[in-house]
């Protein structure tokens, strides 16, 4: 059943406001219109990259229905607080996680390569692994000023033969229909910071190298802000 099933089952409706990320996955931000409620956006939490539930609770009001958190790039949120958090203020918690088909194996091998990364990058700030992170998504973050050095930075990469994608360009509360005025610093940090390197299972050893002396190679290029 969809998120907005779930809501609509759950009575959320007209007149309510449900708190969602703006850091990706604007289709949570639909189905929560798709009901006619109102989604209000919260900050993320820098390390996971899912909602921080002191921010979820700095959002929450008399009209607050319901809450959807969202697990990014192979890591989960902090679901003991925020279901915590729900029951103390009697709020409806909904899980949306990002669909990853993987099995154990390719798994434990995205694992074994993110590892190898972690060990070698230079000139980047690498994932904090947590417990449980299957590394959907191996997500670093670009030092400099900004939006500028993670974009020249990932045109570099591309120009090398290295893969890699950025995960959320845009977050939604800048998007056209839904663009409002809100403080969330983090959640903008990260849309102009991160980068999604590739740790598939697929890569041998020799990809995982040539990955990590590419980036090494233009790390020191990106001077950080001062």
């Amino acid at each position: 059943m969809g998120t907005a099933a779930l809501l609509r089952a759950a009575g959320v409706g007209v007149g309510d406001e449900v708190v969602v990320p703006a850091f990706g996955n604007v289709e949570v931000a639909q189905a929560v219109t798709l009901v006619g409620a109102l989604p209000v956006f919260a900050d993320i939490d820098p390390v996971t990259y899912c909602l921080d539930p002191a921010a979820v609770e700095a959002e929450l009001t008399s009209r607050t229905a319901a809450v959807v958190v969202v697990h990014r790039f192979g890591r989960s949120a902090d679901m003991g607080q925020l279901h915590a958090l729900g029951q103390r203020r009697g709020l409806l918690v909904l899980e949306h996680a990002e669909l990853d088909a993987s099995s154990h194996d390719e798994t434990a091998r995205r694992r074994e390569r993110a590892a190898y990364l972690d060990a070698r990058l230079r000139g980047v700030r690498t994932p904090e692994g947590g417990a449980g992170h299957s590394y959907h998504q191996y997500v670093v973050r670009v030092p400099g000023n900004g939006r500028p050095d993670r974009d020249a930075f990932a045109r570099a990469v591309r120009a090398k033969g290295v893969a890699c994608r950025i995960p959320v360009r845009t977050p939604v509360h800048r998007l056209p229909d839904f663009r409002c005025s809100v403080s969330l610093p983090e959640t903008e940090r990260a849309a102009d910071e991160t980068l999604a390197l590739p740790v598939d299972a697929s890569l041998t050893k020799r990809d995982m190298h040539r990955i990590a002396s590419v980036c090494n190679a233009l790390g020191g290029l990106l001077a950080p802000a001062l």
